[in-house]
């Protein structure tokens, strides 16, 4: 951004920003109860160690602090895609093998469901205020996230939801980090304002 941002764009982002982080927190405490009851649920052991889920970015980076807004952004963005996908494929696995035997896991599933697609079109909303396409908006709604993956068996899909669970609480971490150094003025914002560096 070469041009110094106005200051309604800046309060614009800041705020958007500070709902984010909000977002993000109640999504990572509604997963990690997710994943509790995930765990007992499944049978499955707590500290199972569970391979990277093809599809998902880490939500570990090298060289964090030298990404620019955009790409935080678009980081974010991808990653929450490929959950969407990936939690929708859960939610119909977990129907398939129980149907309405465990009811509250299902509901428990489709609510995080919902808040990372509300997340992801937060995200769309501050990429639009930076100005950036967002990739994938022509409508191709059917292709984001991962590709479908083979066939697994039910004790994959336990390890893999399990895998899914965890890393889309390391992301919403990630996400509130993300975010409060995207609201966080820009060097051109403060210099405009007359704004020090802040500490």
């Amino acid at each position: 951004m070469a041009a110094a941002e106005s200051p309604s764009a800046a309060l614009r982002r800041r705020d958007l920003c500070s709902r984010g982080i909000r977002l993000a927190g109640k999504m990572r405490a509604d997963v990690v109860d997710l994943l509790d009851a995930y765990v007992e649920q499944q049978g499955l052991d707590a500290s199972a160690s569970v391979a990277a889920v093809e599809g998902v970015p880490l939500a570990a980076v090298e060289r964090w602090d030298e990404q620019t807004g955009t790409q935080r952004l678009l980081e974010n963005l991808a990653a929450y895609r490929a959950f969407r996908a990936l939690l929708a494929q859960m939610l119909e696995e977990q129907r398939e093998q129980l149907g309405e035997a465990d009811a509250g896991l299902g509901r428990a599933l489709a609510a995080v469901l919902l808040q990372v697609s509300a997340f992801a079109y937060h995200l769309e909303e501050l990429l639009r205020l930076e100005s950036r396409g967002i990739p994938g908006e022509e409508g191709d709604e059917e292709e984001d996230g991962p590709p479908p993956p083979p066939r697994l068996s039910l004790f994959e899909q336990k390890l893999r939801g399990l895998g899914v669970l965890r890393e889309l609480a390391q992301w919403a971490v990630r996400s509130v980090r993300d975010l409060r150094q995207l609201a966080k003025p820009s060097p051109a914002t403060g210099a405009a304002s007359g704004l020090a560096e802040s500490p």
